[in-house]
């Protein structure tokens, strides 16, 4: 299974970026599909998930600021990041979790500066 995320990029305070991600190479849907981002010297921390059910989770500070949203494939999930912040910055990772095991993308980069 790999995942490709993409959308990157480097952005100035308050602005907007969409990211994708699709995993490939498994017949089984993913059960979770989400982001984690890692900012330097900083611990990899959850942004967003989201369930087969249709639930959605966030961590705090992006709640209201960020969105995820699943495609038509259920393997297929984006991340819309509105007024972002500098201090968003950081590499974003894809995650899923097909039948019970963890895979992760390669990261993009998300840069918030003037």
């Amino acid at each position: 299974v790999q995942l490709q995320a993409s959308g990157g990029g480097l952005v100035q305070p308050g602005g907007s970026l969409r990211l994708s991600c699709t995993a490939s190479g498994s017949v089984f849907s993913a059960s979770v599909m989400g982001w984690y981002r890692q900012a330097p010297g900083k611990q990899r921390e959850l942004v967003a998930l989201f369930t087969d059910d249709g639930r959605t989770s966030y961590a705090d500070s992006m709640k209201g600021r960020f969105t995820i949203s699943r495609g038509n494939s259920k393997n297929t999930v984006y991340l819309q990041m509105n007024s972002l912040k500098p201090e968003d910055t950081a590499d974003y990772y894809c995650y899923a979790l097909i039948i019970r095991t963890a895979y992760w993308g390669q990261g993009t980069l998300v840069t918030v500066s003037s």
